[in-house]
């Protein structure tokens, strides 16, 4: 039998991150033939046409000049007040919605999701997302000893399926006293959906309707990671004023990351947000979700965060940071556009993009397809339900050509589209 000094309910854990391993392998064969020759669409950072990573200029400009005790410094726990104020305009833009709201800063969006998760749901609980979803949802579920649960993204329309939303709640909800429903829109991960605001509203309206229904609580969780390079500012932010007026047995959770938007992914930097029509609620909100990050990772970069608020605290850095990121969602967007063409020219069926860092392609037997590839030096991910191309981290010379290449691995392994 096998030695193992962990506690009963740490063993056999392992993580075994596809993505990761895929980059890795990307890596290695460039090594053997030459970067050149390869096509890595692992990547969930933005790689410019030199396949270089992009830091945006004005955020490095004012991160490396920041004083030392801004870098070097302790933070306050619930995070410096002037980035806390900040980042409310950093996500809400024009749209902040009406109610009672705070932030608590976190490390990145990843700790959004931890302390809602941990905080939100109990022991056993049920969270619900949709089927096609960042992985690490489940990991954290798993940590925490909640079960994550999915309902179908798309319905035969291809557009956000409602009803099944619906369904999953109510089920969900016939058997514990609340539920966390993980919606990851505008630039979803991993296929670049974004709701509409007519798809949000019939949202919102379907979980006032079951909270009056059932007399159970939700919390709406909106995974905005991918939110700077969802398309023009004011109109991809427009839906979260909607976040207002809500009965308050909903409490919205709006999980914001630096990573993407200000190109600082290892600097672990985010803020999660709460929105209520009651002040008991994100009275209670700040002061269990700072709690917890005394608990855990106890205070955040003060670089970052003190980036975030200089940014934002001069209209002339500002534009110049709109300006360089306007640049790069527009770099991605003619990779994704070129992907898209082709992919209809070779009859490859590919899920709905709007905007984002990723597109998916449906596919059965997708590792068989993934391997299948590699053959062509092309990485890409695996999912559960597809393949997962980073359109972020590939040259546009090198988007050519890679749809017609996905369609005949998937015809050579007999992967359908799912």
């Amino acid at each position: 039998m096998t030695m193992s000094m962990a506690a009963p309910h740490a063993r056999g854990k392992s993580a075994v991150d596809k993505i990761f391993g895929a980059n890795a392998a990307a890596v290695k064969d460039a090594a053997a033939v030459g970067k050149d020759k390869v096509v890595n669409a692992t990547i969930g950072a933005i790689l410019d046409d030199e396949e270089k990573l992009v830091c945006l200029p004005t955020v490095e400009k004012v991160f490396r000049s920041l004083p030392t005790n801004d870098i070097a410094a302790y933070a306050p726990i619930a995070g410096l007040p002037e980035y806390l104020e900040s980042v409310l305009d950093a996500a809400f833009g024009k749209s902040r919605p009406a109610g009672y709201i705070d932030a608590v800063a976190t490390s990145g969006g990843s700790g959004v999701l931890h302390h809602v998760i941990w905080n939100y749901a109990s022991e056993g609980d049920v969270v619900l997302t949709s089927d096609w979803f960042w992985g690490p949802y489940r990991v954290l579920c798993d940590e925490m000893h909640r079960k994550l649960d999915t309902f179908a993204l798309f319905d035969d329309a291809r557009r956000f399926n409602v009803v099944a939303c619906e369904a999953k709640v109510r089920e969900v909800l016939a058997k514990q006293d609340s539920v966390i429903l993980i919606i990851n829109s505008p630039a979803h991960n991993p296929t670049g959906y974004s709701l509409s605001d007519k798809e949000w509203d019939c949202v919102l309206h379907m979980l006032t309707a079951v909270t009056k229904e059932t007399g159970k609580k939700i919390v709406l969780l909106v995974d905005v990671a991918y939110l700077d390079y969802a398309g023009q500012k004011d109109e991809c932010r427009a839906f979260l004023s909607k976040l207002g007026g809500l009965p308050e047995s909903i409490l919205s959770v709006v999980a914001y990351s630096m990573s993407k938007g200000f190109t600082l992914y290892g600097q672990r930097t985010g803020a999660m947000i709460g929105v209520s029509s009651s002040a008991d609620v994100i009275k209670e909100f700040a002061e269990i979700n700072q709690y917890s990050s005394r608990a855990t990772w106890s205070n955040i970069s003060r670089a970052s965060m003190k980036t975030l608020a200089t940014i934002y605290r001069d209209p002339a850095l500002l534009s110049a940071v709109e300006s360089e990121r306007d640049y790069y969602y527009r770099m991605i967007k003619a990779r994704a556009e070129l992907f898209t063409k082709e992919a209809a020219e070779v009859g490859l069926t590919m899920l709905p993009y709007v905007a984002g860092f990723f597109l998916s392609i449906p596919a059965t037997k997708p590792d068989a397809v993934c391997e299948k590839l590699h053959e062509d030096h092309i990485f890409a991910v695996p999912l559960a339900k597809g393949i997962r191309v980073a359109v972020c981290a590939v040259p546009l010379e090198k988007m050519k050509g890679i749809a017609a290449k996905i369609k005949a691995a998937m015809d050579a392994v007999g992967s359908q589209a799912q």
